[in-house]
């Protein structure tokens, strides 16, 4: 196991900017997410890492030691890509010691470390088959073992599950945590699926645009992010916006989107001023359906079993409730709904786009 740091890194193709200035510490065992949109450069930094491209400006150190001059084959890192890369003409007994074979480790060792392996990700009895004989799933476990065989101090995972379908990335995000519960092996994964961020890692980075927005908990990203954008990209569905102009109102703040005035939170007062643009965000399970509130227009339902999302229409804004699906028993598109919304519960951005006011956790 070892420490992984990024010191100051920059990283451009051409004149186009990819990573800037990152600096990220990745603890001792610990199961790092980098997460984002695509191009924020989240692969890249995983590339920096292995070797497989080289930074611009800045450092990338393995337990303390400068590794940025050194081969990847001398950094100790065992690497899962998002595709497979098995060689389709060896067995997966073959595939699974091919590294060590280079490595000119005894055949008995290699053939032991094998069916430990094999037997941890549960394809032991597949050892005598070709890649073209398997699963996606039972390919995706070969491609894992090959890393794990090595007992590499680090591992990187480039987006390994999305080739696969809904239920096999399910059950293996489960089994992704449960071999890093046993093995307990520092981990950098890369994804841009912020549930499987939000499932898999101790700590998420967010990256956008080749910035790093945020590192933290999930529970902390999802309740406490640093800006709009972040806000914005964790939690499902996304983040309902309203943007407008920060007024008075009585003795506090309001804010005014077109025809329509929003109460913004006491903690919002001295951080903002008036006649700013802001931005107000509520996350869909904080909208309610109500009695009183705000009248919406439906414009779509979609079940989803036990929830709904209900995509509504409030004049120029479009808010997103997600709502027990008995609860909205009968309601369709062209219908009236009635929308509660409380201070307590939104987000307020400045114009900036910094976190001005959080939702009261509940």
């Amino acid at each position: 196991m070892a420490t992984v740091e990024l010191a100051n890194i920059h990283k451009s193709f051409g004149e186009q900017s990819v990573v800037s200035d990152l600096s990220l510490r990745v603890e001792d065992g610990e199961f790092l997410v980098l997460v984002g949109p695509s191009g924020c450069g989240k692969s890249t930094c995983l590339r920096l890492i292995a070797g497989l491209e080289s930074p611009d400006a800045g450092s990338v150190l393995i337990d303390g030691e400068d590794v940025t001059a050194t081969l990847p084959k001398n950094r100790d890192i065992g690497m899962v890509f998002q595709s497979y890369a098995l060689y389709p003409h060896l067995s997966v007994r073959e595939n699974l010691g091919f590294g060590l074979q280079l490595r000119k480790v005894p055949a008995a060792r290699i053939e032991e470390r094998v069916g430990q392996i094999a037997r941890l990700l549960q394809i032991d009895a597949l050892l005598g088959r070709k890649p073209g004989q398997l699963s996606g799933g039972q390919r995706q476990r070969v491609a894992m073992g090959r890393a794990m065989v090595r007992e590499p101090r680090v591992f990187l995972f480039d987006e390994p599950l999305s080739n696969l379908d809904a239920a096999l990335r399910t059950e293996m995000r489960a089994e992704l945590a449960s071999l890093h519960r046993r093995n307990q092996t520092t981990s950098i994964y890369v994804t841009h699926d912020q549930v499987e961020a939000m499932t898999l890692g101790s700590r998420i980075a967010v990256l956008h645009d080749g910035v790093l927005q945020q590192v933290d908990t999930p529970l902390a990203l999802y309740e406490r992010p640093v800006n709009q954008f972040v806000a914005g990209f964790i939690g499902t569905p996304c983040m309902n916006f309203v943007e407008g102009t920060v007024e008075g109102y009585q003795d506090g703040l309001s804010l005014r989107s077109g025809d329509r005035w929003w109460d913004l939170p006491r903690a919002t007062w001295e951080g903002l001023t008036r006649g700013e643009r802001a931005t107000l965000g509520v996350r869909p399970q904080r909208v309610d359906i109500g009695i009183k509130g705000l009248r919406a227009n439906v414009e779509l339902v979609e079940p989803m079993g036990w929830d709904a999302h209900l995509h509504c229409r409030l004049g120029d804004t479009k808010v997103v409730a997600q709502a027990a699906a008995h609860a909205i028993v009968g309601l369709d598109a062209g219908d009236t709904v009635t929308l509660q919304i409380e201070s307590r519960d939104t987000f307020v951005f400045n114009s900036a786009g910094k976190t001005v006011a959080y939702a009261e956790a509940r």
